[in-house]
């Protein structure tokens, strides 16, 4: 049995988690910005399906991505040059974590993104701590990512695209925008093959945790964001790939 959370804003010891499956730690509390800015400072984070009650996992080990680590795949690196996009930071929020929502994922036949999950990361974003990332042509919304920043550290959640490679275009500036900035760390929580395409990899709970404790200790980036270009990368806002 994993321990039930009621009002008070505590998890259990991290180190009580569950290795199958890997790093369920705790079931109920809320999605109150407390908790949840308590959770990531902890190295858990919230996911469950709908209809499930709230479930908090931390598992071990962890995907990470070093910003330094980044890796642009050959087949995305001439489109990242072109100039058929731009990118932009927090102008639309709620839409980029609706169309995480909504978009299909292999293996699940429904989202964990609930209304009351966009909510939460949404009031999260009022407060300047969730973040988008959005990928756009011609004027329209194509693709993004959002996630959440404390300190130097960006702790991703989800990503979408509705034209080819749109999220991608997002996340690899992204991660160059966090690296310019000085972020060291940007969790991925779980393995995927695409992250590890781009230089993510596994590491122990240990050492994430290590990692996370210094990066979040450190000044971050209040308020809402605002996308400079980087040195180094293409698109509509200049740049070339190295």
């Amino acid at each position: 049995m994993i321990p039930w959370l009621g009002r008070a804003l505590a998890f259990p010891p991290l180190e009580s988690a569950l290795q199958e499956p890997n790093g369920l730690l705790a079931a109920g509390g809320d999605l109150g910005p407390d908790r949840l800015l308590l959770a990531y400072q902890q190295g858990i984070f919230p996911w469950f399906s709908p209809g499930d009650p709230i479930l908090w996992w931390s598992p071990d080990p962890r995907m990470v991505l070093y910003p330094q680590e980044l890796h642009i795949p050959r087949s995305l690196a001439k489109t990242v040059r072109n100039r058929s996009y731009e990118i932009r930071l927090d102008t639309a929020f709620r839409r980029v974590i609706e169309a995480c929502a909504q978009s299909p994922r292999p293996g699940q036949d429904g989202t964990w993104i609930v209304p009351e999950v966009a909510d939460a990361y949404s009031r999260l974003h009022e407060l300047g701590w969730a973040h988008s990332a959005e990928c756009w042509m011609d004027g329209e919304l194509v693709g993004g990512l959002y996630g959440v920043a404390i300190g130097k550290m960006f702790y991703g959640e989800s990503m979408y695209a509705h034209r080819p490679d749109a999220s991608k275009l997002a996340f690899v500036h992204l991660v160059q925008w966090l690296r310019a900035a000085g972020f060291g760390l940007i969790d991925c929580q779980m393995r995927t093959a695409h992250l590890s395409r781009f230089g993510g990899r596994e590491i122990s709970r240990s050492e994430f945790l290590a990692t996370m404790r210094r990066l979040i200790a450190q000044p971050g980036l209040t308020g809402h964001w605002q996308y400079q270009p980087p040195a180094g990368l293409g698109g509509l806002n200049g740049g070339e790939v190295p």
